[in-house]
């Protein structure tokens, strides 16, 4: 017998079913060549907020950001190493973050954490990618509504 699915997580389900029907959408002029809701994401800064807002919790590496961020978007925004590594490189060559190996003489984990101006960059970050998230989570929400009731 199947269990029965909780509201949160069959809100879930719908926002993860309409970003799927959002990427099948017929191409216009050029084939899509990524989901337009994460790539929407990912150009509203939302993906550099998320990785400042881990390390501001403490010092974090690549592969744990990628599998919390994943977690925390229930799947939705799933990031690879190709473009967390980029990032956490660009953030640090911009002085937002600081990087350690674990043990420098073997390079193993390299951990991050926030510097002063990583924080102010942060702050500002959490000021203007909120509007754009509260619209995201208006649109899924009424989606949801209107598709399920």
């Amino acid at each position: 017998m199947a269990r029965a699915r909780s509201k949160p997580e069959r809100s879930r389900q719908a926002a993860r079913e309409a970003v799927k029907q959002a990427g099948r959408m017929p191409p216009t002029t050029a084939p899509r060549t990524q989901d337009p809701f994460a790539g929407e994401l990912r150009r509203r800064e939302v993906l550099p907020l998320l990785v400042m807002h881990l390390i501001a919790e403490g010092p974090s590496y690549g592969n744990q950001l990628m599998e919390r961020i994943a977690e925390m978007t229930v799947g939705v925004l799933s990031v690879n190493p190709n473009t967390m590594y980029p990032l956490l490189r660009r953030l640090e060559s911009e002085k937002l973050i600081e990087g350690r190996w674990e043990h420098p003489e073997r390079r193993t984990r390299r951990y991050y954490a926030l510097t002063k101006r990583g924080r102010k960059e942060y702050e500002r970050l959490v000021e203007e990618v909120r509007p754009f998230l509260e619209s995201v989570s208006r649109s899924i929400e009424e989606i949801v509504r209107e598709v399920y009731g």
